[in-house]
């Protein structure tokens, strides 16, 4: 199958990761102006289209572009799974010519999940650390 990788997505394609993000646990209440809000904050944008232009993949990453960075979001449109658009949209992240040089990546995962991102050398908390969560801090 065909397909192209964009850094940037057209409104249309916004819309389509909206719908894609109402579909999963983790993003079923994003808005379109939050998403909108989200990208302009992104400091790198992969995503996969069709010879349509279709979105049928995304992920984005926020660096300080040497010392960490952490991967968000990786979906793939339901039909297009178990393809191996994951492994592309993977493979264009370590292999980003910005992200080269950064000491750690990181991501959040479900349990099942892990499988799949060791292929690229992620190891669950190697280093012990502990990670802490503030949720809407403006309410505390």
């Amino acid at each position: 199958m065909n397909y192209q990788i964009i850094n940037q997505l057209n409104e249309t394609q916004i819309s389509e990761l909206v719908e894609l993000y109402k579909n999963e646990f983790w993003s079923k209440n994003r808005t379109y102006q939050g998403v909108v809000k989200m990208l302009a904050a992104s400091d790198i944008i992969i995503a996969l289209v069709n010879e349509e232009e279709q979105l049928i993949g995304f992920c984005r990453v926020l660096s300080d572009f040497v010392y960490r960075a952490v991967l968000y979001d990786v979906i793939v449109k339901p039909n297009y799974r178990k393809r191996g658009f994951g492994a592309k949209l993977l493979d264009e992240v370590i292999n980003h010519p910005q992200l080269k040089e950064v000491e750690v990546i990181a991501l959040f995962c479900l349990p099942e999940m892990m499988p799949f991102y060791q292929r690229w050398g992620f190891t669950k908390n190697p280093v012990k650390l502990e990670l802490m969560f503030a949720t809407n801090i403006s309410t505390l």
